[in-house]
């Protein structure tokens, strides 16, 4: 019964999470299209990425006339960070097989938060598992409703929706700036980088440097 108890919760924390995040997939979706990217290029990059914050720092990068391949790498280090989430759940959801990649593919923010919050295994892989499909699903939905309904607005600069890419993606930061003073550090220190770096090189690269800075200082 205990055991019952604790998936029902599981699955209930996954599908509320994964429901509520997956909704600013708007965001990003009216974000690509005024970036300058196509309905069909949006809505791939959100199957293929699958993470928010990096799709964000993508499309802004683009949006502001950096150098794709900058952007690709800013994007790539920032879900960095993915990878130390996924070593920490593999003893944890023991996904095993082909399953892995899909597995990896899920692994997240909101996932691992969502499966490191339960209090058995059993309910932490019922947890990841529910976080990854129903996030998953909505996300990639509304990436789509937003793109759709970018694009149908013709010129997105007109209505401001230029600025809902850099909003998006400082409410995705907001909480875990919040939560923790080492990390707000880390976000002062990434913004003087990229502000001192601005004047000098090409767009996009003043983003991969702070990025590659931040990293290097939590990897640490």
């Amino acid at each position: 019964m205990e055991q019952t108890t604790h998936r029902s919760a599981a699955i209930r924390d996954g599908l509320g999470v994964g429901v509520a995040v997956g909704l600013s997939g708007v965001a990003f979706g009216a974000a690509a299209i005024t970036a300058g990217l196509s309905v069909p290029q949006a809505c791939v990059l959100s199957l293929l990425t699958f993470t928010g914050a990096s799709q964000f720092a993508l499309t802004g990068a683009v949006g502001a006339g950096g150098d794709l391949v900058a952007a690709t790498l800013g994007a790539l280090l920032l879900g960095g960070r993915n990878t130390l989430y996924g070593l920490r759940l593999a003893d944890l959801i023991r996904v095993r097989g082909p399953r892995r990649l899909l597995a990896a593919h899920g692994v997240i923010d909101e996932s691992t938060a969502v499966t490191l919050a339960q209090p058995t295994p059993e309910a932490a892989r019922t947890g990841f598992t529910t976080t990854f499909a129903s996030l998953y699903l909505t996300w990639n939905l509304t990436t789509l409703a937003g793109a759709y309904g970018a694009s149908a607005l013709g010129d997105p600069g007109v209505f401001g929706l230029d600025v809902v890419g850099p909003a998006a993606f400082l409410a995705i930061l907001w909480p875990r700036l919040a939560a923790s003073a080492e990390l707000r550090r880390l976000a002062v220190a990434g913004a003087a980088v990229a502000l001192c770096a601005t004047p000098f090189l090409p767009s996009g690269v003043p983003v991969l440097l702070a990025a590659g800075a931040v990293l290097v200082v939590m990897v640490r």
